[in-house]
């Protein structure tokens, strides 16, 4: 266990967990704060050697965690949420080291990770099949017959950086509650994070032997947990590229992909635009932008164009950017600095192309600016790219119409949202919305982790949520009894 005192002892730390034990490697790479510069973990890097040997441990030991009781697993999932909630500040603190996120926001991720295993530990309770009338065909005959839901088996799991400790607890947690065993590969950005919930697993009393194995690196190993036949389920949150890589790659298996967005939103001529412009720069710049969901696109009225734009304007100047560890901090640096390249040559490009800088397009503190972006035309890349940078862009149109047709021509589906006071034109938005989650009068970047989660299009397959989530992770066996 980990205390905030000893936080600072744990950087030098790089085991790996392979089933129930530890082992430590010598074969190290430092992660360095995005903010800082200084070191502050070390991942020992596994070969696709130790991830086929995690995999295999993974495969002897799931017949026998399908047999684990489902208390057990109930009692195993709430004394891990109650760990965390006892080392929240220092799992927080980790959070901001690896990954530059400000520290109110790393606080609300381990909350939110403490409900998300909570959740699922709820919803094992309704984890259940049902009985089939046979005899409803005059070809059936009365017989005793029902369905069950039981483990797939082994489950591999890859996580991204943004979300460095919830997005793992969305699929370890029903991987394991639900009768699975696992193996994870965390982001190489957040690799301590990744170790402390994964010990927080391992070291449970009702932990059960070698259900969950922790193997760190990059393409190889994630290539060769994409290509083993052992896991019956890949989950991966990422980049589209690399899905289709996987879906090219799985072979024979379940997979659940959670990809890129490119979220819009409408601000509907009766909609509440002070209110509608406090909402979007949180939606836009939160986490310096970097969340699928985050606000990219907000197409605006004619009518109340200028005046929306103003006032956006107004409430991102007020965020307060700089170090991540002090506690007004709302938006700290992005990942790395190829990502902040990224970013500024996207802004450059379409500056040349004649789309011009509302606020932003600065540096500080180490950090890029929330930058509001006008004049943009369809085919520039901050607008039908994913971004993943604190930019948003401002398109004024003349109808919903319009509106509708731009938010829906895009290769993503995640989610978009509307803000209107018309329930007709909300009705319609509902329905006409190409994505897999609307929101009506907030941001598309609003999640609640209860929710089933996912996109529709380049923006992914299956969904998270802890219920849909279980259903990932298990299959359904039919039974006949005459």
């Amino acid at each position: 266990m980990y205390s905030i005192f000893e936080r600072n002892s744990q950087i030098k730390d790089a085991k790996i967990f392979m089933g129930t034990t530890e082992e430590i490697r010598d074969n190290l790479v430092e992660r360095k704060s995005p903010y800082s510069g200084k070191v502050v973990s070390r991942m020992p890097l596994c070969s696709a050697e130790d991830t086929k040997r995690a995999l295999q441990i993974a495969k002897q030991a799931s017949k026998e965690m399908a047999k684990s009781p489902l208390h057990q697993r109930v009692a195993w999932l709430e004394d891990v949420a109650k760990n965390l909630k006892k080392y929240r500040e220092d799992i927080a603190l980790t959070i901001v080291d690896e990954v530059a996120k400000p520290l109110a926001f790393a606080r609300v991720e381990v909350d939110r990770c403490i409900e998300t295993i909570e959740l699922t530990a709820k919803e094992l309770v309704a984890l259940h099949g049902e009985t089939i009338p046979t005899d409803i065909t005059p070809s059936g005959k009365k017989t005793l017959a029902y369905f069950s839901r039981v483990p797939v088996g082994v489950v591999a799991c890859i996580t991204p950086f943004n979300f460095p400790l919830n997005l793992v607890a969305h699929k370890i947690a029903p991987a394991l509650g639900a009768g699975n065993t696992v193996v994870l590969k965390p982001t190489p950005e957040a690799p301590l994070t990744a170790y402390k919930l994964a010990k927080l697993f391992n070291n449970s009393k009702y932990a059960i032997k070698d259900a969950l194995s922790v193997v760190y690196g990059d393409v190889e190993v994630g290539s060769t947990m994409v290509k083993s036949s052992i896991p019956r389920v890949l989950s991966f949150t990422g980049s589209v590229p690399v899905g289709h890589i996987i879906t090219r790659e799985a072979g024979i298996k379940k997979i659940s992909l959670e990809l890129g967005g490119n979220a819009g939103t409408y601000i509907d001529s009766s909609a509440d635009y002070k209110y509608a412009s406090q909402r979007c720069a949180i939606g836009a710049f939160i986490n310096s932008g970097q969340v699928c969901i985050s606000l990219q696109r907000i197409f605006v009225h004619e009518s109340i164009y200028n005046n929306f734009a103003q006032a956006m304007a107004e409430e991102t100047q007020k965020l307060k950017v700089g170090s991540p560890y002090n506690e007004d901090t709302f938006m700290g640096p992005l990942i790395d600095n190829e990502a902040l390249d990224r970013a500024k040559s996207w802004i450059e490009s379409a500056k040349k192309e004649g789309a011009k800088v509302l606020v932003g397009d600065k540096i500080i503190d180490g950090s890029f600016a929330p930058t509001i972006m006008t004049d943009v035309t369809d085919d520039m890349k901050i607008v039908c790219q994913e971004v993943f940078a604190p930019i948003v862009s401002l398109v004024k149109v003349k109808s919903y119409n319009e509106a509708m047709e731009k938010m829906n021509n895009s290769p993503y589906g995640l989610q978009f949202s509307i803000f209107t006071n018309d329930l007709k034109l909300t009705q319609r938005f509902i329905q006409e919305a190409e994505c897999g989650g609307v929101v009506v009068n907030d941001i598309p970047t609003l999640r609640f982790d209860v929710q089933p989660y996912g996109g529709s299009k380049l923006s992914g397959i299956g969904r998270e949520g802890p219920r849909w989530a279980l259903e990932e992770f298990t299959e359904i066996k039919s039974v006949i009894i005459c």
